[in-house]
């Protein structure tokens, strides 16, 4: 039996991106970028105005108030050929019209008196004030995204100014489900008696999704030998298979034997965490295999610590585990020493400060407390009591930002 630390540690020091692509650019929101990217020219290509107003010279307003001659008009889109700031006179320009010939300042149309053929400055004007000069956001040949970085609205509009339809990113994995058990029925069919709704199935392939890897629902393997080496053969053939359920120490457990059959190599097997101690880890060439056990606490709880920092890292995410913080215990909390205890909590904050509650029944097959949990506390394996006011790590599980 492996540790929880060493579980993960082994897992990610097995994990290597999937390979690259090149996608459109709305497409790669959310993906990482695979490799720099450059600016192919300046950002902006030239100096322009950043503000509704006018064009001036600044030695020609020493004092204020000070009057000047309109002599020009520049639009947004327009051309500055041919228009130029003379002693004396100001351009009236529009934001984002390029700065003319002659210009040094431009005076927002708030601190004058919004002349036509006149007009009246009424604030002083400081040299290089409200222009925006060419490449002073990014100049030609600067790395503008870094390889690693998650693609984000922002770097979406970086990358269109660009005129960069096609970006370079990781591939997304596929990620083959497998679910075990002669009990199951597929969605849809109302179970009878012994029978129950593959219903892990659906939430592995949620939180594939969820983690942005691609789910194929290969569908379920009875427990015979025969059914189960056709199914681990067609999953074996994705970048990653999970299975549930088949993983203990049962007569009809065989996922881990007829693994190996098909030559995969068992890394570990047997976590010392709770829930998710029968939790097995293997490789096929280069296809990751978890077998997950069946419980639907466990097997959810066992993607969560093991399998989605795994899919971020083939995604080529840099952090892939959720960050812990501190919360204080409202309640007691107990637990047997020699595992790590994962337990399902909700969160209040409250004068800057997180306190968590269990989210309920904490047994496996409890499936309501994981529907209740807002966050996942990591109860360390040498304790076995945690009093009411201590505090514990936990971290977020899911999405919940109406928490921050």
């Amino acid at each position: 039996m492996v540790s929880f630390e060493e579980a993960r540690n082994v897992i990610l020091s097995s994990v290597t991106p999937v390979g690259t692509e090149r996608i459109h650019l709305l497409d790669a929101v959310g993906r990482v970028v695979s490799e720099d990217v450059a600016a192919p020219w300046d950002m902006p290509l030239w100096d322009n105005s950043a503000m509704d107003g006018y064009a001036v010279r600044s030695a020609d307003c020493p004092a204020t108030p000070a009057t000047l001659r309109v002599n020009g008009f520049l639009p947004a889109g327009a051309k500055a050929d041919g228009v130029r700031v003379e002693p004396g006179c100001a351009v009236r320009i529009m934001t984002g019209a390029p700065a003319p010939e002659g210009c040094d300042a431009v005076v927002p149309v708030e601190e004058t008196d919004n002349g036509d053929r006149e007009v009246v400055l009424n604030e002083p004007v400081q040299k290089g004030q409200h222009i925006r000069f060419r490449g002073e956001d990014v100049a030609a040949g600067v790395t503008f995204l870094r390889a690693g970085s998650v693609i984000r609205p922002p770097e979406v509009n970086m990358l269109a100014s660009f005129g960069m339809a096609l970006v370079p990113v990781y591939r997304r994995p596929t990620v083959a489900i497998l679910s075990t058990g002669d009990e199951l029925v597929e969605l849809g069919t109302t179970p009878g008696p012994g029978e129950i709704v593959n219903s892990n199935a659906l939430s592995l392939a949620a939180a594939v999704r969820e983690a942005g890897a691609v789910p194929l629902l290969i569908g379920i393997a009875r427990d015979v030998r025969e059914s189960l080496q056709e199914k681990l053969r067609e999953g074996l053939k994705a970048d990653v298979l999970i299975t549930s359920a088949g993983v203990s120490a049962g007569d009809r457990d065989l996922v881990r034997a007829m693994l190996e059959e098909q030559g995969a190599r068992q890394v570990f097997w047997k976590v010392g965490t709770k829930p998710g101690g029968p939790t097995a880890f293997a490789l096929h060439g280069t296809t990751l295999v978890f077998s997950l056990p069946g419980n639907p606490v466990s097997t959810m709880i066992t993607f969560e610590e093991f399998v989605r920092p795994a899919l971020l890292r083939m995604q080529g995410h840099r952090r892939v585990l959720r960050p812990l913080f501190k919360a204080i215990l409202r309640e007691e909390l107990r637990k047997k020493a020699g595992k790590v205890q994962i337990a399902r909590i909700r969160l209040e904050r409250e004068d800057g400060r997180w306190y968590a509650t269990s989210a309920g029944n904490q047994q496996t097959a409890i499936l309501k407390t994981m529907v209740d949990a807002e966050a996942i506390a990591v109860l360390p394996v040498e304790s076995t009591r945690f009093a009411a006011g201590d505090e514990v790590d936990v971290h977020f599980y899911g999405s919940h930002i109406d928490l921050v």
